[in-house]
């Protein structure tokens, strides 16, 4: 079933129930009960996709202003690694389970690359007076069936600085 489907199929049951019986009883004409049905049926195609369409948009601009929020920070940041990430996890459901502690300013997740699919792990980069309580909150958190590990990011270790074995 297509998203849009589910999510317009409970208004036009609504709807069409609500016109039934506006048309059945409210209205008094003298229709049959199949045509007061039909009525509602074609009253919902015209008015669900009007109301779908608005609850999109509402969202979309919801996004837009948390996006525009959080571009607009100047302080001091800091990189969290999150680890243990459950592989269907995109970076925006990352980003609205780690804005409910905070402000979120990037997030990355790490794909291989030579099959492009996530490796499980990624990089959140919050704002720092934000990480402490973060890390606190979310490591060890359980999150779509996997025990989050988060910590502070450590900087890159290069290949030369590492001691040969």
């Amino acid at each position: 079933m297509s998203s849009t489907l589910r999510v317009s199929l409970p208004f036009t049951i609504a709807l069409a129930a609500i016109a039934f019986v506006l048309f059945s009883f409210l209205l008094t004409l003298p229709l049959s009960a199949a045509w007061a049905f039909t009525a509602g049926i074609l009253t919902c195609g015209i008015l669900v996709p009007i109301v779908v369409d608005l609850k999109q948009r509402t969202e979309v601009v919801g996004t837009i202003t948390n996006d525009t929020m959080t571009d607009a920070f100047n302080g001091e940041s800091a990189t969290l690694y999150v680890g243990n990430l459950p592989y269907r996890a995109n970076e925006e459901v990352v980003k609205e389970l780690f804005s409910r502690f905070g402000t979120v300013i990037n997030v990355r997740l790490m794909k291989d690359r030579q099959t492009g699919r996530r490796r499980g792990f990624g990089f959140v980069e919050v704002a720092s007076s934000d990480a402490s309580k973060m890390i606190a909150k979310l490591n060890d958190f359980e999150f779509q069936e996997r025990t989050l590990k988060v910590r502070e990011a450590r900087e890159r270790q290069d290949e030369e600085n590492q001691p040969a074995e």
